[in-house]
Order: C-alpha cells, then structure tokens, then sequence
C-alpha cells in the first residue's frame, strides 16, 4: 500500500515538473534543476554532393531544418549542440539564427562524456546528431537504453524533461511533409 502511495505520489511530482516545463512558469523558470534538452537526427542529405564524407542537406532537409526551428520557435533554448559535420550544422543553424545562439560542437566518440555535461549545466538545450547517436544519447540522459535509428528516419524529436533527479523521455514525430521544389 505504502509502495503504491509512493508510486502515485512520484508520478505526480514527474507529471507537474513537466507540465512547468513545457509552459515555462515563471516560478519553475528561476530555477536551475528544471530543464529539457531537445535531441534530433540531421535532416535529410543530398547525396548527389561532391563530397560524400561531408553531405550538405537536402532540398528537404534544408526545409525541415526551418520547420524544426518554427517548431521550437515559442521554447527557450540556452543552448544549440551538433556534431562538426555540414548537415548536422545547417540542421542547426535556422533554430541558432533564430534564437540568438552560437552553435557548439560536440563530438559523438565520447556520449557518455557529453550526456554528463549536458545535465551538469542544466540548460535548456537543441542536440543535433546522427542516425547512431541521436537515440543512445536520450536513452545515457535518461537511464534507458534506445539504439540507433533507422537510416530512413528522419522526423524523431526526442525531449528529455530533467526536473531534479528525475528524467522524463517524451517522443515526438514532426509532420512535416517534404514540398518538392520544381
């Protein structure tokens, strides 16, 4: 009986953290042990580049990177993170641009390095990663473990809600819809 109280209780505190979180309350939003971190894959490739270990994006790629920004656009963010790759920047760049924030690289050989700063500096932050690094970043921030993603995958919006000592995955799948320029 007591370990159901307990249970109901902690979902109640998980639950109310992450509602001020998402809405910003004022109150929750002076404090340093509420925060999210927003995780996504690069958008879409062009492999028709020059450069095949270094692909820009593509025409869709370039559109869902705005499209990620306008999601983002009403959600404050301390920070941007990506790999040091152009698709990985320019995936970045129009939520950076738009938020005001310089972009800092993060390198995918160490993630069990970097989960570690990401909570010890406790900012509200957009991580833009890799097919194989994206999810096992989300699953080290939250205890769990999540693999890669599929190459074909490109529209998971991983949020991870750190409210103290709890941590809280939310997966989200944009609609956005790729329009063909001709």
């Amino acid at each position: 009986m007591m370990f159901k109280q307990h249970n109901i209780l902690l979902k109640c505190i998980i639950l109310v953290c992450f509602l001020f979180q998402t809405y910003k309350s004022n109150v929750l939003a002076q404090t340093d042990d509420v925060f999210t971190i927003y995780l996504v894959r690069h958008s879409e490739k062009d492999y028709s580049s020059e450069n095949a270990s270094d692909l820009h994006l593509s025409t869709c790629g370039e559109q869902r990177s705005q499209d990620l920004s306008n999601f983002l656009n009403d959600i404050h963010l301390d920070a941007v993170y990506c790999t040091d790759y152009t698709r990985t920047r320019n995936t970045a760049l129009p939520t950076a641009i738009a938020k005001d924030i310089d972009i800092t690289l993060y390198d995918t050989q160490n993630l069990n390095s970097f989960s570690k700063h990401l909570l010890a500096n406790k900012q509200d932050a957009l991580v833009v990663g890799h097919s194989y690094s994206t999810g096992v970043l989300a699953g080290l921030l939250t205890n769990e473990t999540i693999g890669d993603i599929d190459l074909d995958i490109y529209n998971r919006i991983y949020q991870v809600v750190i409210c103290g000592e709890s941590r809280k995955l939310n997966l989200f799948n944009s609609s956005f819809e790729c329009i063909e320029l001709k």
